[in-house]
């Protein structure tokens, strides 16, 4: 069975293969680019079928790829991507096809733009809504510098736009002086379908071509005949707006907000979204060109079930049967445990909610979605939001259980601190993703929120070493008082028997998990299980290393440290984060205030971006795998260890 909707038949690459840079793409005919699409896509099927990345998005985004660098003067004009997931096409035009069997590798292509990997790539993307801001700082940068033949372009989705730092983006461009185009790529998808009003008011939008394009025509003829001014532009556009608002029977928001705005157009007619490019292109001030496109386009069980298809791992491009491991006798996800022990505490307690921006499968806020529709809510893109609503709900007596990625989070910081912290508020945020998350990289890696989290004031901070202890967190942060984070990484946990009776934990107690003489370990989180792994290697060579999992970072566990300051002259200590900050950060400094001198070693990130590739490998190039700590121990005890 074929699931290609493009025509197969002609020669494999024809064109694509003769294309480097952007510049080669320019020399092509008009009515040579839909050939060019057809084989761009191929190449991405072709590509991820065996090398997973992000499927759908990019399929959806090949006919505006390709308009885009046809159009424009890339890399001097810029382009900006919101998120990146839909940039793999954007990748491979620009010098990059011939490496894109590296993409999400250790040492290959990262996942998204990079500015480090491409002068292609403007601006960094992995979180959503900020390429309005960026993209706009660009603009009004040129305008300053007097580059007034420079384009800047920010592409945005249908979900990001929806994000509060895109409104605020969308605010200032009206009162800065610049030529920004805004492209509003609406495929009615996040990785989830959408939510919200914003989301609802799009799909009510309809202004014929035919009125843009007269409306554009009359501009430019009566600027030629010096009837108008540009000083006057403004005045024009108020007219127009209500003009238009008038004949379409609602507002514009753009337009009220002095953006001129453009469509909804075909976003898969290249042809025609390069005409309409060239057209716009050179508008005086900002202007927003709305096309819609179809997430998955051009792979049949993509476009059916674009959620799975976000990032469907390897599959068999010809059947569309995707390439699953055998999943029996495996231990469950993190996220999955956090879904059905989430549903097991609701079934206990009515004054459990969930809330989730925009990832309920992800997180699998999914379970409760199912059974208490009404007691979930996914917000959309709106991390700051997710947490000061939960701060609302808190407040009149419900017990909200906010899931949000670790690097996500980071952007809500303030709102912990202002909305939930300050009041002490019941709320338990579930951060997924904590720690080295692979494959996605700098821009993913639950890296600091140990650091961030422990800073804050009323703030109880703990991290389960396997399923089991996730259960026990969920239910010791449903019976606790005040704000409550519980982190947890990306993956399968160590317990395929997963369902254990739930415990009440007492907050800030640890336990030692491995009695030793000659040094004491100390960790956080699952990075336990590999350090158990590492005390039996170093046991075999004759070194008895205790071991101790703390559970808690805060509070911590001062009997635990009372008895290691007292007993051992070495310690390590293991996180999965940051080692400014965090685990490492914590015991230096009981250590230090107690007039303890052991030597201590920290193990976790280092100061520095971490790259993407497989967990594995990152441990590895951190020092945080078995064999990596199995050495440190032995540095350790003989001498090896630095201050």
């Amino acid at each position: 069975m074929q699931f290609y909707c493009i025509d197969m038949n002609t020669e494999k690459r024809e064109i694509l293969s003769t294309i480097y840079t952007p510049d080669d793409l320019r020399k092509l005919q008009l009515d040579q680019l839909p050939q060019v699409c057809d084989e761009l896509r191929e190449f991405i099927i072709d590509s991820l079928s065996k090398n997973p990345g992000h499927f759908a998005s990019s399929l959806g985004t090949v006919e505006l790829t390709v308009a885009l660098h046809y159009v424009l003067n890339t890399p001097y004009d810029r382009i900006v991507w919101d998120v990146g997931h839909q940039a793999y096409g954007h990748k491979i035009l620009t010098g990059r096809r011939e490496r894109f069997d590296t993409n999400r590798k250790f040492g290959g292509l990262s996942g998204f733009p990079s500015p480090a990997e491409s002068e292609y790539d403007t601006f960094t993307a992995g979180h959503a809504s900020n390429s309005i801001s960026a993209a706009l700082g660009l603009a009004v940068a040129s305008h300053l510098k007097n580059e007034t033949d420079r384009l800047v372009v920010a592409v945005i989705g249908d979900a990001a736009i929806g994000g509060g730092l895109a409104f605020e983006g969308l605010n200032n461009a009206a009162i800065n002086p610049n030529n920004l185009l805004i492209i509003l790529n609406d495929n009615d998808m996040a990785i989830d379908d959408n939510v919200g009003a914003f989301h609802k008011y799009l799909s009510r939008f309809n202004t014929l071509p035919l009125y843009n394009n007269i409306r554009y025509k009359l501009y430019r003829l009566l600027v030629r005949m010096r009837l108008i001014s540009e000083k006057q532009r403004g005045a024009i556009l108020r007219f127009n707006n209500s003009l238009k608002a008038l004949i379409a029977r609602h507002q514009n928001i753009f337009e009220g907000m002095n953006i001129r705005y453009f469509g909804p157009i075909d976003g898969h007619d290249v042809k025609h979204l390069v005409r309409v490019l060239n057209n716009i292109k050179d508008m005086s001030g900002p202007k927003i060109l709305h096309i819609k496109t179809v997430k998955g386009k051009g792979y049949v069980p993509a476009e059916k079930d674009a959620t799975t298809w976000h990032a469907p791992g390897r599959f068999n491009k010809e059947t569309g049967e995707r390439l699953l491991t055998d999943e029996t006798n495996l231990p469950p996800r993190f996220q999955d445990v956090f879904g059905h022990t989430l549903v097991e505490l609701a079934d206990a307690d009515e004054r459990i909610v969930g809330i989730t921006p925009a990832m309920p499968t992800g997180c699998s806020m999914t379970y409760m979605m199912e059974k208490y529709p009404r007691r979930t809510f996914d917000v959309g893109i709106a991390e700051e939001h997710a947490v000061t609503f939960s701060g609302g709900l808190a407040k009149e007596g419900l017990i909200p259980y906010c899931n949000i990625y670790s690097s996500f989070m980071q952007r809500a910081f303030d709102e912990v601190i202002h909305d939930v912290a300050i009041q002490n508020l019941h709320v338990v945020f579930c951060l997924d993703r904590a720690g080295l998350v692979g494959e996605d990289g700098a821009t993913h890696h639950g890296a600091f929120d140990l650091a961030y989290m422990r800073c804050i004031p009323n703030m109880t901070i703990a991290s389960p070493i396997d399923e089991h202890y996730l259960r026990h967190l969920m239910f010791t942060a449903q019976k606790a008082d005040g704000c409550f984070t519980i982190r947890y990484p990306r993956g399968r946990g160590s317990q395929v028997e997963w369902q254990c009776p739930m415990q009440l934990l007492e907050t800030g107690k640890g336990r030692r998990l491995a009695d030793g003489t000659d040094i004491a370990l100390v960790a956080i989180g699952p990075i336990g299980k590999i350090a158990q792994k590492a005390v039996e290697k170093v046991r075999a060579q004759g070194i008895s290393a205790a071991l101790y999992d703390m559970i808690f970072l805060k509070p911590i566990d001062t009997e635990i440290l009372h008895e290691i300051g007292r007993k051992y002259k070495h310690v390590i200590t293991l996180e999965d984060g940051t080692v400014n900050g965090g685990l490492g950060s914590a015991v230096m400094e009981f250590m230090t205030e107690n007039g303890y001198t052991p030597r201590i070693k920290r193990i976790g990130l280092p100061d520095r971006f971490v790259e993407h590739g497989s967990v594995a490998e990152l441990y590895a190039l951190c020092g945080m795998d078995e064999e990596s700590i199995a050495t440190a121990i032995s540095e350790c005890v003989r001498g090896g260890a630095k201050q």
